[in-house]
């Protein structure tokens, strides 16, 4: 087994190689719905299991009674928060704060003495059937004394305000400074100084797929879970612990995902209940969320409270950001630990020699965070781009310009700050092809020769600065482990701890290791999420797959092309150095003539080498372990880390219509330049990045989770929780700039959250640079068509 750290220059991939050209694999199963996810599993005698939850949002539980539920027509088992202390070891935390010396909980799979947010799980029954089940549910009889609540951040940092936690001192979890130069001198000694706050709602991942386990814990103390998760090795981890059952004794497969954006990352309650379930019911037992359990969870609400200090030319001088994260109830699947790249994403692409970031997380009686696709950092890129953007118009200059003054320049990379070591880039060339592709200047002359009477046009530029490649705390160095193996016949098998949530990363991961080898793709297999195969891994996350499990998988490739290369040299009576591989051959590069099959090769290794010493040995497989390089948390001698290794980055133009009677926002027309390193497979990098710009898109106008008064979530539904659908959207331009980053093997940079950020800041600011004509402002997301026209009939210009 190999262990290896990318050392800047190395691999041989051009940046521009674009090595898949075919279609993604599996593509014609996904797209006729004839592709199998984990509640089409072929699996007899199931038993399903449904989950009673608080209606509370705090509240202590007084008692349980269950017997009616026992004695109930097909109800096999039923279990409460009680029936689990002394059966079983509390949930581990996927990011427990108690590692970074912060407060922190310990929680069961059920719910024991008090509830602490409306849909908590309390009680879990399996049955024959699914209507079985919920019917059992009404039969469960729980007291309830409720307790005072709160549900938002601001006030539950006040003093007084009630405990999520009783033995916490506070309701704040956390609070991640970062912090350069003096920046109260800088904005003090600045000629203009803006203050403002924008803040960013609740709103989530909604995959296709909701989650979903199936638990089986039937056969002589093994256990076998399949689950729609992203991290199936990390779920086997944590079962291991919470079960008290050895991992080997626990396998987890990971069917087909239908997404996940963060929303399946491991430590739910509902892994562990499926299992006892199973265990008591003596048959498996399987569980799916449902939409409105599904739409509980929440991400990434934050309140930015922020000052600027700028010249007339557009330098800005500093930046002090105070960043509120309502995290909801703390919990064991980690999506708190958003907060922190909230934070460490500042001050973004532009060279701020003076910035304050203070990013807190604070607990209270919502439903917790999962995690999200931009992780936090896209609420970041919000507030800064909206810093530019009011700069611009502050001096009356154009925001383009207010960039290229601030931007880091191309010729400083790598480039580091506080807590980040930006790899490579051209940004100022990104923006350059997005002004150009977009046609940003006769936009702005549309605009000005717009009717005044007619609707409201606004233009909103945003650039995405995306770290990627790690994770929020560091815990995982980015890692990952990658088996290859070649078969007699020359068909090349792949075992990899990354995973897909519907990414297609398989298509590319075999297009590198078919690279190495100059075979087909067709003939590589590719197998992912079933910890009794695949090395263990940290799954998908963070854009990494192709940057760790790729380059994991290149790696264990060459280490066997090595071997080839020597047996080659024998069976062609060539010099090592001589031998190249293409086109499903082996030969010699000075004397093609001198030639033969690569299956060929690999038979005659496995077949003569006991007869033929300069083969080597017949073994024709290598694991090697990938970590990209630029990660380090030890500071240096300046007190700097970095946490994550690439830094793709994407610059957007987002074109916005507003109709005066309604306040109804259109996105018009969308352009977007985006810098993702070495490009291996251009066509899913761009159904990433136009997946992520709907995202962002929503997040601007339309979804939300908001509560009522009485601590209930009001969004259960896609009728009330609104989705942007294909017809509230425009054709999406993408144009593409490369600058390979110096730290991973091949120069990719990461392709999965990118975007998100840059969509949601674009279509924001285009939304208040079309109500700046009439004196308005809205800051508060998303920006509804209610909100707008508020702001509109408020404005005196408007009357």
């Amino acid at each position: 087994m190999t262990n290896a750290t990318n050392q800047p220059g190395a691999g041989d991939i051009e940046p521009q190689d674009g090595l898949v050209s075919e279609l993604r694999r599996d593509g014609d199963l996904i797209m006729t719905g004839a592709a199998g996810y984990v509640d089409d599993l072929p699996l007899g005698h199931v038993a399903h299991a449904a989950i009673l939850r608080s209606p509370h949002p705090h509240a202590r539980i007084v008692a349980i009674d269950v017997e009616k539920v026992k004695a109930a027509r097909n109800v096999l088992a039923v279990l409460t928060g009680d029936d689990l202390v002394g059966m079983v070891n509390p949930l581990p935390h996927l990011f427990d704060p108690k590692i970074f010396g912060l407060p922190t909980a310990e929680f069961y799979a059920l719910a024991t003495e008090k509830v602490r947010w409306v849909g908590e799980p309390v009680a879990a029954v399996a049955a024959e059937t699914l209507a079985d089940a919920e019917r059992a549910l009404d039969l469960i009889d729980v007291v309830y004394e409720e307790i005072p609540f709160v549900t938002d951040a601001v006030e539950a940092m006040a003093r007084g305000a009630p405990k999520v936690f009783d033995h916490w001192e506070d309701n704040v979890l956390a609070m991640f400074p970062f912090e350069e130069g003096d920046v109260d001198a800088a904005i003090a000694a600045s000629t203009h100084v803006i203050k403002d706050v924008i803040s960013i709602q609740r709103f989530q991942a909604a995959p296709m797929e909701c989650r979903g386990y199936v638990g089986d814990w039937t056969r002589g103390g093994k256990i076998t879970i399949h689950a729609s998760t992203q991290q199936p090795h990390q779920v086997r981890t944590k079962l291991s612990v919470t079960l008290g059952v050895t991992e080997a004794n626990i396998r987890v497969v990971q069917p087909r995902v239908g997404g996940s954006f963060g929303l399946k990352f491991h430590g739910y309650q509902e892994e562990s209940l499926v299992c006892l379930l199973s265990r008591l019911a003596g048959r498996p037992v399987k569980w799916l969320e449902t939409r409105a359990e599904s739409l509980l969870i929440g991400a990434r609400e934050f309140r930015h409270e922020f000052r600027v200090g700028f010249e007339p030319n557009g330098r800005i001088n500093g930046v002090h950001n105070r960043s509120i994260g309502n995290i909801g109830c703390l919990s064991t699947w980690g999506g708190w630990s958003m907060v922190y790249p909230n934070g460490m994403s500042f001050p973004g692409p532009y060279a701020i020699k003076n910035y304050k970031m203070e990013s807190y997380g604070v607990v209270t009686n919502k439903a917790p965070w999962s995690g999200a696709r931009g992780y936090g950092k896209e609420s970041a890129t919000l507030v800064i781009e909206r810093i530019v953007d009011l700069v611009a118009k502050k001096i009356g200059m154009d925001a383009i310009d207010v960039r290229r003054v601030n931007f880091i320049a191309s010729d400083q990379f790598p480039y580091w700050t506080r807590a980040k070591h930006l790899d490579s880039g051209d940004y100022q060339g990104a923006l350059d092809q997005v002004v150009e592709l977009s046609g940003y200047h006769e936009w702005r002359r549309v605009q000005r020769d717009r009717p005044a009477d007619g609707p409201l046009l606004g233009v909103g530029v945003a650039f995405d600065l995306t770290p990627e490649g790690a994770d929020a705390s560091s815990l995982i160095r980015g890692h990952d482990t990658t088996t290859v193996r070649v078969s007699p016949n020359g068909a090349v098998s792949v075992l990899t701890g990354v995973t897909s949530s519907g990414t297609g990363n398989e298509t590319s991961i075999a297009a590198l290791v078919a690279r190495e080898f100059g075979v087909h793709p067709s003939t590589v297999s590719v197998f992912q999420g079933d910890t009794d195969i695949s090395p263990y891994g940290f799954g998908s996350f963070s854009g990494r797959s192709l940057v760790a499990g790729g380059g994991a998988g290149v790696l264990a490739a060459r280490e066997i092309k090595d071997k080839l290369r020597t047996a080659a040299s024998v069976l062609l009576e060539v010099e090592p150095g001589d031998v190249v591989f293409s086109d499903g051959q082996v030969r010699s590069a000075a004397n093609p003539s001198r030639a033969m099959d690569f299956a060929l090769l690999c038979e005659q290794i496995y077949s003569t080498s006991y007869v033929n010493p300069g083969l080597l040995e017949p073994q024709l497989e290598a694991t090697c372990t990938y970590r990209p390089g630029n990660v380090t948390m030890v500071p240096d001698e300046h007190g700097r880390i970095s946490p994550y290794p690439c830094f793709p980055y994407s610059a957007h133009v987002a074109v916005v219509e507003i109709d005066r009677e309604t306040g109804y926002p259109r996105v018009i027309d969308y352009s977007c330049v985006h810098d993702s390193g070495t490009v291996i497979s251009p066509k899913l990098v761009d159904s990433q990045l136009n997946g992520a710009i709907v995202m962002g898109i929503g997040g601007a106008l339309y979804e939300s989770q908001p509560f009522d008064d009485k601590g209930h979530p009001e969004a259960l539904t896609f009728k009330q929780y609104l989705l942007p659908r294909a017809t509230d959207l425009p054709t999406i331009r993408l144009g593409t700039q490369v600058t390979p980053s110096p730290f991973t093997l091949f120069g990719a940079k990461g392709a999965g959250e990118s975007g998100v950020g840059g969509a949601l800041a674009s279509v924001a600011i285009a939304v208040n640079d079309a109500l700046e004509p009439v004196g308005v402002t809205v800051h508060q997301l998303p920006l509804t068509p209610s909100r707008i026209l508020d702001a509109l009939l408020s404005s005196d210009v408007a009357r």
